[in-house]
């Protein structure tokens, strides 16, 4: 009996690989697109037929006409930012409530989540993450600690349940001396009508439907949030997000074994970004930063915020595709390095005692990045149509990441929009 297969797509970063636009591009060949894990602090920004959308969450295989897109019970959602960017869609044309499915298990993040996720950050001080205060960390708080409201919970006595979450949380945020509520009834009305608007979709039962698709032959490719370094086992802890975020994190996010997952799709920029808080061992605070920042519009889809930028970490990348099982790389934005004199890669770290690492150390702060420089190939890639248009410089560059990495790139982005993909022979 023929089963159907699971791929994986996942950042390999800090987040902000393009992995949105890459979904979108694999998705035909697959019958279904599923999201397993993350919240609304995810913006996934996908440009085509000159329209630019950008989702938070909501899988990015929606715009392929006819497939199933599933929320998994790894996600965290809130309700009425849920709605927005539905309805967004939908006026745009792209029906919805017929294609997406949302597990019954996934947890919802509750209006106090998100003055919670103010209050213990201002308590922090000068030590606080950079959360997006969007009320993940704590959504993930109470589902670990057994608190939690989830999906399947609108579908009985869902006014009382609310309640006694919400009265949980003001105790709490009373015992943390918060007093700052301003806007939050108009909030609480719109995350209710968010709950209304909710049930117009289809509740599942993920992991059973995900395994039915499977054994009918069908194939599934699951979309990560974030990246690899914000995992929070794996990730630069404590500047982290509150989920798995790799490949071991669709398993736990989607009810799938491991022995389903086939291959695992990793991607990256040709250089690298960060938001928030946090080490970043190749952050660059010259011109050459800012050029980047620039080139690559590097702001936050969903926060705006202005990302931090620096030459591609390979010491930090190897980490990620060993810890991911990656079996081909992605890399996005090649383009933006188009009309540099040098580019620069980071092959080893050189630690605060002077001396030299090859792996990714426990405290990646204040170690020191050894750069090997490359001829940098200026040529506007943007209109290439095929791999054999490549300048040699950038053949070059792309060798040696594949040579350190020992994995293949197998596509190469040189701009947004969906046709500016190349996929190598």
């Amino acid at each position: 009996m023929k089963t159907g297969k699971v791929d994986v797509l996942l950042g390999l970063q800090w987040g902000d690989e393009g992995k949105g636009k890459v979904v979108d591009v694999l998705t035909p060949r697959y019958d279904v697109v599923a999201r397993f894990q993350g919240g609304p602090n995810a913006g996934h920004t996908l440009e085509f037929e000159g329209q630019k959308y950008v989702l938070r969450s909501i899988p990015s295989g929606i715009f392929q006409g006819g497939k199933v897109n599933i929320i998994g019970n790894g996600v965290v959602l809130a309700p009425d930012l849920f709605m927005a960017e539905a309805k967004n869609l939908e006026k745009s044309g792209h029906p919805l409530m017929e294609r997406l499915h949302i597990s019954k298990k996934a947890h919802l993040i509750m209006p106090t989540h998100r003055i919670l996720d103010r209050a213990y950050e201002a308590a922090k001080g000068k030590d606080k993450v950079g959360t997006t205060g969007k009320g993940i960390g704590p959504t993930y708080t109470d589902k670990t600690s057994r608190n939690g409201l989830r999906v399947g919970d609108i579908l009985d006595n869902f006014g009382e349940k609310y309640r006694q979450h919400k009265e949980r949380h003001l105790q709490m945020l009373k015992a943390l001396g918060w007093t700052d509520f301003d806007g939050f009834e108009e909030t609480e009305k719109l995350w209710m009508e968010g709950i209304a608007y909710m049930k117009n979709f289809k509740f599942v039962d993920s992991e059973h439907e995900i395994n039915h698709i499977l054994r009918e032959g069908n194939d599934i490719l699951c979309e990560g949030a974030q990246g690899t370094m914000l995992d929070v086992d794996f990730g630069s802890y404590p500047f982290v997000t509150s989920s798995n975020t790799i490949c071991a994190g669709a398993c736990t996010g989607l009810g799938i074994g491991p022995n389903k997952i086939g291959n695992v799709y990793g991607i990256m920029k040709a250089y690298c970004t960060r938001v928030g808080a946090g080490p970043f061992p190749t952050e660059l605070f010259d011109e050459t930063g800012q050029r980047i920042r620039d080139l690559g519009h590097e702001y936050g889809a969903v926060t705006g915020r202005e990302r931090r930028c620096g030459w591609i970490d390979l010491i930090q990348l190897r980490y990620s595709v060993m810890v991911n099982g990656v079996t081909e790389l992605i890399m996005m934005k090649s383009d933006v390095l188009d009309d540099f004199d040098i580019v620069k890669a980071c092959v080893a770290y050189e630690l605060p005692d002077g001396t030299i690492t090859e792996d990714l150390p426990y405290e990646i702060d204040g170690v020191k990045p050894v750069y090997r420089e490359f001829k940098g190939w200026h040529t506007d890639m943007t209109k290439f149509t095929s791999e054999d248009q490549f300048p040699a410089e950038f053949n070059d560059y792309v060798r040696f990441l594949e040579d350190f990495l020992e994995t293949r790139i197998g596509i190469i982005s040189i701009g947004p929009d969906r046709d500016q993909t190349i996929i190598r022979k």
